[in-house]
């Protein structure tokens, strides 16, 4: 896999799984110039194809064990 040089924007609530619509949690970019997304569920079941024709795999599924800001110390 290569890396693109310009950084990708975070990915919102407003992008959806290509697959079933839930949220995107990875942006894959192809080789051939397209971008698919996916949340975790689907990221993970195609990863290994995935990482085959992808030239970066933005991968933001550690926000969904991230404690949130206005968790107390005892949640974190």
């Amino acid at each position: 896999m290569t890396t693109v040089l310009t950084p990708a924007s975070p990915l919102t609530a407003a992008d959806r799984c290509d697959r079933c619509g839930a949220q995107a949690y990875l942006r894959v970019v192809l080789m051939s110039g397209g971008e698919l997304l996916f949340c975790a569920h689907h990221g993970r079941k195609f990863e290994p194809e995935l990482k085959k024709i992808a030239a970066e795999i933005q991968d933001e599924t550690e926000r969904l064990t991230a404690a949130p800001a206005s968790a107390s110390d005892e949640e974190r």
